[in-house]
């Protein structure tokens, strides 16, 4: 690592004193558990900042190397370096007790954990920071958070790209300057708790059907090749075996009932299972073992599904579900480039402004924002960089983060400014490299109802700051909310068809199966108040039309206590944002549908939606068909 300025000074703050294990990984693939770690550095820090310890190795990972184009680690070069299981004592002793520090950390994290967990061990960390979450909530003036971005930003120089010894070195600069950054903000840090765990897995893919749903079995009749069938209770038969000789014989096993499973499989039809009783409210015939075990013998031939990637020739209607009318489709460029800087105009004077709201009740704070968009801005839910106006209401003089807006010099308004606000020019940033000093806000601001085309972008395929496939095609829909948020919030996704219905609980993504076995559907958790949910468009099935994104509280508390939600949506991770939208209606409800990417033609499209329920997540889950037990 070679500085390109004066080195910053350690933060002061006690809240940032920790033992730090700074890592970076390179890899045969994208996905953990599957994939192996093929170079791997660590770098140990005291809470002042002080360098204890530097390790790095290559590793012999026992199978492909991967896209070696892109770490260049080719199999010769790996022959002769040692596997995990010998360097893992090592490394256990440097993460252990430190917080791990990682640029997109879950990446780093999950490989690691899977690392050990083909070692019988697991990963002795405790908790996380991701500089790639904290500089989200910085937010400095860049035009991307990827790792070279920020460390030109942060006076650091990258000599060698993707390779891990060098990475995690430039990743010490980043941290010390965005810590300086965090510091000068009054921001707390994002870290994580991942206290250490036995329970990861190998990568095991589910075996996808080749053929379309004809429909219901029709008692009597045969079964047809693409027919959905769930099994519930138990059976003579392992149902290992069953649903491997289901699969053989080309039906397509569910884990859950809906509208569209063809027949349920059951001993036992009056058992008060979860599975009978949609199957009785949806009208899905029963068969028994015996019978089923027969009718296996001679399943008819099914139609093939045909190209995966085939678009069908008719244009679905737009979702009806949230009884809103979409704006007519926008014909987005193939490749588009960077967005251009909106134009301010009379009615909408903070065009590429981010204006921050402070106090009044929820209903007044949610009246401010929304006149906060009409005039063109975003409105934020945390302090950061990239703040440019405070509006305070009744009650806010008192909240915590005025000392720090106003030792930032930032502009503090009271309500009546957003009746009539200045297009005025921003200040020239101060000495202290004031919040003002920031570009306009190039995402296009999403109100309730509001829709985009997602088109496909260029991505590049660094496993640090780009999760994704590598396809251009992986957007991630990210939610935060404000760091002093007094209850927990998950964000959850289903995928659904054409009838509004999981195919199987699979289909369902949360904090309990962050990951779809197929990889196209995924959860991360970046921190305590965000967290996001990345859809690979150009993988997902043809069945499925629509990925709804929701938020769910546990508990007593409701969306009135957490205050407004800011939904992002960038294609690759660390990307600049193409679009943002901050949704606050909700006040009872406990649940809310955030937003929506469906199928719209030969594009997909993104709604941002805001829809609140006051039921739990059990009930909104069980809605889209996940059998969810009582």
């Amino acid at each position: 690592m070679v500085l390109l300025s004066s080195e910053p000074k350690w933060p002061a703050l006690p809240d940032y004193f920790h033992d730090w294990a700074l890592v970076d990984v390179e890899t045969s693939g994208l996905r953990p558990g599957r994939d192996r770690v093929l170079s791997l550095a660590i770098l140990t820090l005291d809470a002042l900042g002080n360098r204890t310890g530097e390790f790095s190795t290559l590793l012999n990972p026992g199978c492909d190397p991967g896209p070696v184009h892109v770490h260049g680690l080719t199999a010769a070069r790996l022959a002769g370096a040692p596997t995990f299981e010998e360097i893992a004592p090592q490394v256990g002793a440097l993460l252990s007790g430190r917080v791990l520090v990682a640029h997109n950390a879950q990446f780093d994290y999950d490989f690691l954990a899977h690392e050990f967990a083909h070692v019988r061990s697991w990963v002795p960390v405790g908790r996380r920071l991701c500089t790639l979450a904290l500089n989200r909530l910085i937010g400095p003036a860049v035009p991307d958070l990827k790792l070279g971005t920020l460390a030109a930003h942060y006076g650091v120089r990258q000599e060698r790209a993707h390779d891990a010894q060098d990475d995690v070195r430039v990743l010490s600069g980043i941290l010390r300057g965005s810590l300086g950054e965090a510091e000068r903000l009054g921001l707390s840090l994002p870290l994580l708790d991942c206290p250490p765990r036995q329970d990861h897995k190998p990568y095991v893919p589910k075996t996808p059907c080749a053929y379309r749903n004809p429909g219901r079995y029709t008692p009597g009749g045969p079964l047809v090749q693409g027919m959905k069938v769930a099994v519930t209770g138990d059976t003579q038969v392992s149902r290992e075996e069953l649903v491997a000789r289901s699969v053989a014989a080309g039906l397509n096993m569910m884990t859950s009932v809906s509208g569209r499973t063809s027949v349920v499989v059951t001993n036992d039809p009056g058992a008060a299972s979860a599975k009978l009783r949609r199957a009785a409210d949806e009208g899905v015939p029963l068969v028994d073992e015996p019978t089923y075990l027969r009718l296996l013998e001679s399943v008819r031939p099914g139609r093939a599904k045909g190209v995966a990637r085939q678009r069908r020739a008719e244009v679905p209607a737009e979702p009806t579900s949230t009884s809103r009318s979409a704006p007519a489709p926008r014909i987005p460029a193939q490749r588009p480039a960077a967005p251009a800087a909106t134009p301010v105009t009379a009615d909408r004077p903070l065009t590429g402004r981010r204006v921050l709201v402070l106090g009044g009740t929820h209903e007044a704070a949610v009246d401010a924002r929304g006149r906060v968009v009409a005039l063109g801005a975003s409105a934020a839910v945390n302090l950061s960089a990239r703040v440019t106006d405070v509006v305070v209401l009744p009650g806010g003089e008192a909240d915590r983060r005025m000392s720090r807006i106003a030792a930032l010099g930032l502009p503090v308004h009271d309500a009546d400014w957003l009746l009539a606000p200045e297009a005025a020019e921003r200040p020239a940033p101060d000495a202290a490299g004031s919040a003002a000093e920031n570009r306009p806000d190039t995402a296009e601001v999403l109100v309730r109802g509001a829709v985009i085309d997602l088109a496909e972008t260029d991505t590049d395929t660094d496993t640090d700051t780009d999760s994704g496939t590598g396809t251009g095609t992986a957007w991630t829909v990210a939610a935060a909310w404000r760091q002093q948020a007094p209850c927990a919030v998950d964000v959850v996704a289903f995928a659904v068809d054409a009838q509004e219905q999981v195919a199987g609980d699979e289909d369902f993504v949360f904090y309990g199966a962050p990951e779809h076995p197929d990889g196209t559907l995924r959860l991360a958790t970046d921190g305590p108040t965000e967290q996001a949910v990345t859809v690979d468009l150009e993988r997902l099935p043809l069945e499925t039309h629509r990925v709804v994104i929701a938020a769910a509280i546990d508990g007593a508390a409701t969306f009135s206590d957490v205050g407004a939600i800011e939904i992002t949506a960038t294609c690759g991770v660390g990307a600049a944002p193409a679009a943002r939208a901050t949704l606050d209606a909700a006040t009872t409800e406990r649940t809310m549908i955030l937003a929506e990417i469906y199928r719209r033609g030969e594009r997909w499209r993104l709604r941002a939606v805001g829809q609140g329920y006051d039921h739990g997540l059990a009930d909104l889950a069980r809605g889209y068909g996940v059998d969810v037990a009582d």
